[in-house]
């Protein structure tokens, strides 16, 4: 008797631009991951085509639908933006969790399962783990590594530019995070979540919260060249859900030049969230 593959518990979302082999190495790392139930949605806007040409790409999407897995490759042209971009992905998620990867990220084994397992438990907008830059390894930053936790339930919180929760966002600079599991010593068995400003690079949305707060669908009021988009959603998303960061991380930046040169608009500062609010009822 054939028995039917479960139906994911996640999607897994990656916007990618020019960037086949940092793309297949993101995808390897998918294919061993613990938790089975998942599914994956790649959208192109590398404009040539050409993606699925790449031996690298298709050797990895190969392997992830021999075990299962559904695999997307799109193309979604014109380029919109950041954020026109993640909210075509989110409009194509039919799982109750959105995890949104970036196409140079190489995850561990067990990350999608222990993100799952936290948002399960914290039943918040996101948990995030941030990406370790391991090129820092060496480079010790003290100043950069205070950590506040949620001791109890996540809440909903407002954090914006300019207040001193702001700051939070410098532990994921560099290796910041690394240095400071490794010195306290947390297994994954006893992850922890702790307080965000924002998490960039591998982040687990709840699908059905993260759009009662308008998704992404602010890209109409920005230009095509921005920055910052998933720093907006997340911080209207804490302020009605709540949010965290896990630890320890099991993400890793593969620190490779960006793809988004031109960064003077930014999403955050540029709308702020009470525009936002405003239009979406979010609590300021």
């Amino acid at each position: 008797m054939n028995v039917s593959p479960a139906p994911p518990r996640v999607d897994v979302l990656i916007p990618t631009f020019a960037r086949p082999a940092a793309l297949a190495m993101t995808l390897t790392a998918l294919c061993a991951q613990s938790l089975r139930a998942f599914a994956v949605r790649v959208s192109d806007q590398t404009g040539d085509g050409s993606l699925a040409a790449h031996g690298e790409v298709t050797a990895a999407v190969r392997i992830l639908r021999a075990h299962g897995h559904d695999v997307e490759l799109l193309e979604h042209l014109p380029r919109r933006g950041m954020a026109e971009h993640r909210q075509f992905l989110l409009d194509r998620c039919a799982a109750p969790y959105a995890l949104f990867l970036d196409d140079d990220v190489v995850l561990e084994p067990d990350m999608i399962e222990r993100l799952v397992r936290a948002l399960d438990e914290a039943r918040c907008g996101f948990v995030g783990s941030a990406v370790i830059g391991l090129s820092y390894v060496d480079e010790v930053r003290p100043a950069q590594q205070a950590i506040e936790w949620w001791d109890g339930p996540v809440q909903p919180e407002v954090v914006r530019p300019g207040m001193p929760e702001w700051r939070r966002h410098l532990l994921h600079n560099a290796a910041n995070l690394y240095h400071v599991q490794t010195a306290l010593g947390v297994p994954p068995g006893k992850q922890r979540l702790y307080k965000v400003a924002w998490v960039g690079g591998c982040v687990l949305y709840d699908a059905d919260k993260l759009r009662s707060v308008g998704g992404f669908g602010f890209w109409r009021a920005l230009p095509q060249e921005h920055c910052g988009e998933e720093v907006l959603a997340q911080t209207r998303l804490m302020a009605r859900h709540g949010g965290a960061g896990l630890i320890p991380s099991g993400a890793y930046h593969l620190e490779l030049p960006t793809t988004l040169p031109h960064r003077d608009v930014d999403a955050p500062k540029v709308l702020g969230l009470e525009r936002e609010a405003a239009e979406q009822d979010v609590p300021t």
